[in-house]
């Protein structure tokens, strides 16, 4: 989601002596062990900090190095921001031979604060696949933060504006085979890399800094920790605690959400009763349809198992509930004409499409799996666990029967890229990644044990993308890891809590909140 340019930027003659002091430093990063992240230590000189304040002190002038373009400040209501823009090597193990990929950040800070020394938050988005926020007025959980903090919002590898992989991007590679190839370089263990490059890069005396990881984020964060914690102050998770085991945890992720979901199903027809009648007449319909489904705008197929889809959104989200419903309640065009045949809406083909995303962010679909493989195979596990769940799930024979039509989770499946448009180019790449087996590690359950960085999570008790029972066992596992459980919030907590979730995270780190 191809290389983004920066614009011209002025260049003090300070910056000129730093710049050579950066190529001396990055030819002598090298990668450890493929077992270990790459392993960023050196320490800045003073120079840093004064060029740090030197790009601070006018808006009209940036500063840039070869493998750091910074811009010029600007404003959105209550927030100040610039963006920086890094050339990293897609493949850190063989830094000298790789190809180059740009990661964007965004730096945030409270208007007023430009010039004011300050620690460095990292963001880590959700995922995988998803850019950062983009902030258009001070609020939320980045306005709490910047009362403390510079926020830096860093698009993970393939999004936003960091060589953005899309599904136009990605069809410049020759082969399945190849872009199988390239993907592999797009999962935590690069993204951590990428972290740790911007922090030796952009922080004074590239000091630890605090990472905050929401859901995916989280993950990314536990990763952090197991190969580079020299790079974090403390850490903050929210609803992104993964499972750790040997080989490929994607089955028991499945075998514990499948229950869960069903839950969700239940509560959201007991909250729209009236939506039970409607889903079956839907499912109905499109199995009636010729090929099994109804077109989409895009080219793709809306089919019984394609509806389902939408619990993926709707069924584990603040106010999910809500937009399902209201999306449901317009599924059919009006009778205009008596006599008419019934027909789903144009209007809910759309927005079908739009809660989809995939036209925009196809890494969510390609790599979904590949976030639980370390040395195995996920094998479309989804797919396999929902078989055993085929007599509650299956669609057609729930509104033949009379029953609740149950709709799905976070789960991908390989039917996706017949009938999603935007995946069906990948569809060879995505069996390809599947059925990878060589995945490296993505956590160091030793190094966790011994884990000295503060963390502080919070975990959503009733959360359907990151099971509870999961999140304890590995919990259980990071030394001084502190955990808030609260069912106050679902998984999008950070999001709906204004900066409260934040806010008590902090205070768990910082004393407010002491142990009992």
């Amino acid at each position: 989601m191809l290389a983004t340019h920066a614009p011209p930027s002025l260049i003090k003659p300070l910056f000129f002596s730093f710049s050579s002091s950066l190529s001396t430093l990055s030819a002598t990063l090298s990668p450890i062990p493929s077992t270990k992240l790459l392993n960023f230590r050196p320490r800045r000189t003073s120079f840093r900090a004064l060029t740090t304040m030197a790009g601070t002190k006018s808006d009209c002038t940036g500063y840039s190095s070869p493998e750091h373009v910074a811009g010029n400040w600007y404003s959105v209501p209550d927030l100040r921001l610039r963006d920086h823009r890094f050339m990293v090597p897609l493949d850190y193990k063989d830094r000298e031979a790789s190809s180059k990929i740009s990661i964007f950040a965004r730096e945030v800070v409270a208007a007023g604060k430009e010039e004011q020394l300050m620690p460095y938050l990292l963001y880590l988005q959700g995922g995988p696949g998803f850019e950062c926020p983009r902030p258009t007025e001070g609020n939320g959980w980045i306005l709490k933060a910047c009362e403390e903090f510079r926020v830096i919002l860093m698009d993970q590898r393939g999004t936003g504006l960091s060589t953005p992989l899309t599904p136009s991007s990605m069809q410049q590679m020759k082969s399945a085979q190849s872009l199988a190839d390239y993907l592999k370089h797009f999962r935590a263990d690069s993204i951590v890399n990428d972290a740790e490059f911007i922090r030796v890069h952009l922080v004074p005396d590239a000091r630890p800094w605090t990472v905050l990881g929401q859901s995916y984020g989280g993950f990314c964060g536990v990763t952090y920790l197991s190969f580079a914690p020299q790079g974090l102050k403390q850490v903050l998770l929210t609803g992104g605690i993964p499972p750790m085991g040997d080989g490929c945890t994607a089955d028991a992720v499945y075998s514990a959400c499948f229950g869960q979901v069903i839950r969700q199903n239940e509560k959201y027809y007991k909250r729209f009763p009236q939506d039970v009648e409607i889903v079956r007449d839907v499912i109905t319909y499109l199995a009636e349809s010729e090929g099994g489904g109804v077109l989409l705008p895009s080219g793709g197929i809306l089919t019984p198992r394609g509806l389902q889809f939408l619990g993926l959104s709707g069924l584990g989200s603040s106010a999910g509930f809500e937009r399902l419903h209201y999306l449901f309640e317009r599924v059919w065009d009006p009778m205009l004409v008596p006599g008419a045949p019934k027909r789903i809406s144009s209007y809910f083909l759309n927005a079908y499409e739009s809660w989809l995303a995939f036209d925009t962010n196809p890494l969510y679909a390609i790599l979904h799996e590949s976030i639980y493989c370390q040395g195995a195979s996920s094998r479309w596990s989804a797919h396999r666990v929902r078989a055993d769940h085929d007599s509650k799930f299956d669609a057609i024979r729930a509104a033949r029967e009379g029953r609740p039509v149950l709709l799905t989770g976070e789960m991908i499946f390989p039917w996706m890229f017949d009938e999603v448009n935007a995946l069906r180019p990948f569809k060879d790449a995505a069996h390809l990644l599947a059925e990878k087996e060589d995945w490296p590690p993505l956590y160091d359950i030793a190094a966790l044990k011994n884990n000295k960085v503060p963390v502080a999570a919070a975990v959503y008790y009733e959360d359907m993308y990151v099971n509870i029972k999961l999140v304890m066992e590995t919990a259980s596992q990071i030394a001084g890891i502190r955990l808030w459980i609260t069912n106050e919030y679902m998984h999008s907590g950070l999001r709906d809590g204004g900066g409260q979730v934040f806010d008590h995270l902090m205070g768990m780190l910082n004393g407010k909140k002491p142990l009992f």
